[in-house]
């Protein structure tokens, strides 16, 4: 092994980065065409097995409320360490589980792995600044959705194969190997505090009283959180509204993913060039468009997989402009409390989502049709425009 890859001290490869943050998006949507399929083998309500995903978005959500003073406290690389052990041993528990509850309780402790997809957020920010955050980021993520992409569809097969136990086994596998990839490659990026957490936390007042920072956040959150009630309640809409098998579901949400690399690569070609505001409005306005198409056409009577999932696809599209562009501008209000920004920040967007994600668990019920989730979808999205241009006209009214 070559010494670049075994200096502690140096900023990592970013594929490194990349899988880092791709686990956690795995770890999110492998076993959801098995959904349906695991309610039954555990003899349980959908509504019960959905909280494996709502619930974990929870988890996931206030572990982020800690992960980033942390890691600006005591530096990116152990904690990040540590939260692929934990995770492993989390994944092995829900190999193990012999009921649903048990299953439930290693499936949220499996949230940790979140560390590695907010901490790679603050490591690029350690390495570049503003605009040029934003596109890099547009090119980690874009590189990222690539594995939720083929994600559903390998659990779908692996599903119909050998059970939806296979899912799981693969993250195990998947985790060892980035857990030694981290190991050996990322090296320690951020600027440790040497102040401890009193004075850290002292100057945490001036993040939250940034009304820039809040906009950020509430665009994110809203466009976000559309696609959050969409992993909540799409295997459901799958598999009991259109009837589709585990591999077929998995192909469909391929489209979701596809759209979310080609917003993220826009966002890696242009954000420097057009600003990250500006990417964001763009980003907000398709999402919520390409839902009120979706939503139209249900209404009209058109209820097929290709118009529901081609919706998504659009919404998809604009988060990959949206987000990357939002997370920079976050974590640019407050440089230094970079891994906070981005903590608080996961934490918003990720607490939203998992609420949003158990009202579409609640809405789908036996006889249901897709229509409720398009409108809970849809009133998220829209609510993410209002947000960035508040930040826009506050920018312009301060001449920044």
């Amino acid at each position: 092994m070559s010494s670049r890859f075994l200096d502690r001290t140096s900023p990592p490869h970013i594929m490194t980065l990349i899988l880092l943050a791709g686990l956690a998006a795995l770890t999110m949507n492998i076993f959801l065409p098995s959904l349906p399929g695991m309610a039954r083998g555990f003899g349980v309500d959908y509504a019960v097995m959905q909280l494996s995903v709502s619930a974990y978005l929870g988890v996931s959500a206030v572990m982020q409320l800690v992960i980033g003073p942390v890691s600006d406290r005591f530096g990116r690389r152990p904690v990040i360490l540590g939260g692929l052990v934990a995770f492993l041993l989390a994944t092995a528990g829900t190999l193990l589980a012999p009921t649903a509850g048990w299953f439930l309780a290693f499936r949220m402790a499996q949230a940790v792995v979140v560390t590695g997809m907010v901490l790679s957020r603050a490591v690029v920010r350690d390495m570049v600044p503003g605009p040029q955050a934003a596109s890099m980021l547009g090119y980690v993520t874009m590189g990222m959705s690539l594995v939720p992409m083929v994600g559903p569809l390998i659990g779908g097969l692996l599903d119909e194969a050998f059970g939806w136990q296979a899912s799981f086994g693969l993250l195990g596998v998947l985790g060892l190997g980035v857990l030694a990839l981290v190991w050996a490659d990322l090296g320690e990026t951020g600027a440790r505090s040497s102040g401890g957490f009193g004075a850290q936390l002292r100057l945490y007042p001036q993040l939250f009283r940034s009304q820039r920072f809040w906009g950020y956040c509430l665009a994110a959150t809203f466009a976000s959180g559309a696609f959050f009630a969409y992993l909540g309640g799409a295997p459901f809409v799958g598999g009991e509204v259109f009837h589709l098998s585990p591999a077929t579901l998995g192909y469909y949400f391929a489209a979701p993913a596809i759209g979310y690399a080609l917003g993220n690569f826009l966002s890696g070609r242009f954000s420097v060039r057009m600003g990250m505001d500006r990417m964001i409005w763009l980003g907000t306005l398709a999402g919520t468009l390409g839902l009120g198409l979706a939503t139209g056409l249900t209404l009209a009577g058109v209820s097929h997989p290709v118009v529901f999932f081609s919706g998504i696809g659009v919404l998809a599209l604009g988060n990959g402009l949206t987000l990357p562009n939002a997370n920079a501008g976050m974590m640019s209000v407050r440089p230094e409390l970079a891994g906070t920004a981005s903590g608080l920040g996961g934490a918003l967007m990720i607490g939203g989502g998992a609420a949003l994600a158990a009202v579409a668990g609640a809405l789908l019920h036996p006889g249901a049709t897709e229509r409720p989730l398009l409108v809970l979808m849809l009133g998220s999205s829209a609510l993410s425009v209002p947000a960035i241009a508040w930040v826009m006209r506050r920018r312009a009214a301060l001449g920044v």
